[in-house]
């Protein structure tokens, strides 16, 4: 791990920057520099859990796949957060229950199952950050859980669509992938949603018109 990588992953995980000298050396000889481009499967269903992945740049995509092939977004890892997926798997010593996507152009720096024990076991601001992220993530699994149990797509949808903004760059695959739907539903859903004047739709693009409304189905 170079000097500019280096400084990269102590600027986004502060937890590491006061590791004790021998850890700090381990962490230099063993942790290593990955790059994947957008689309790279990084992890699938019932593969081994070897290392911990540290984003610096890009995102990853966490998905679980059913037994009809439907894919339902579990959440996303950005720079300076990591997978509790992972984590769980590499504390558990399990395999994957679920398959992790680049979105982007990834960048990351990758830890040893090894050193992440050691980590975990004898630096306790790793371990604080990993187990609150733990919590955190949780939460949301558990909203995931209560959304996709009793809400209706509908509200789901406009809920999605709000929380992404006026101008939403997004194909309606992505969009059905993200709620765990299919393309034909959600397509049918946005033209309704057009047709009573709530967004505009055009190519790979959506407009919202009336957030009033959206916020109306989305409650």
């Amino acid at each position: 791990m170079n000097d500019v990588t280096k400084a990269q992953l102590l600027a986004l995980f502060p937890s590491l920057r006061d590791l004790p000298a021998e850890l700090m050396r381990r962490l230099d000889q063993e942790a290593a520099y990955i790059e994947a481009p957008a689309g790279t499967v990084l992890f699938e269903n019932s593969s081994p859990c070897q290392a911990f992945p540290m984003p610096l740049s890009g995102s990853v995509r966490v998905v679980r796949t059913g037994a009809n092939g439907r894919e339902l977004q579990l959440y996303r890892v950005a720079p300076g957060e990591s997978c509790i997926i992972t984590s769980s798997c590499l504390l558990g010593q399990n395999a994957y229950p679920a398959r992790g996507i680049a979105e982007g152009s990834l960048s990351a720096v990758v830890v040893p199952r090894a050193l992440f024990t050691l980590l975990i076991e004898q630096h306790p601001p790793f371990r604080a950050y990993v187990f609150n992220l733990f919590g955190e993530r949780l939460a949301d699994l558990m909203q995931l859980v209560e959304e996709v149990a009793f809400r209706k797509l509908d509200q789901r949808l406009a809920a999605l669509l709000l929380g992404k903004g006026e101008i939403i760059h997004a194909t309606h695959q992505g969009l059905a992938d993200e709620l765990g739907s299919v393309r034909e539903i959600i397509s049918r859903l946005l033209k309704g949603f057009q047709e009573q004047g709530m967004l505009e739709l055009g190519r790979e693009q959506i407009r919202v018109l009336d957030t009033k409304a959206l916020r109306a189905i989305a409650m």
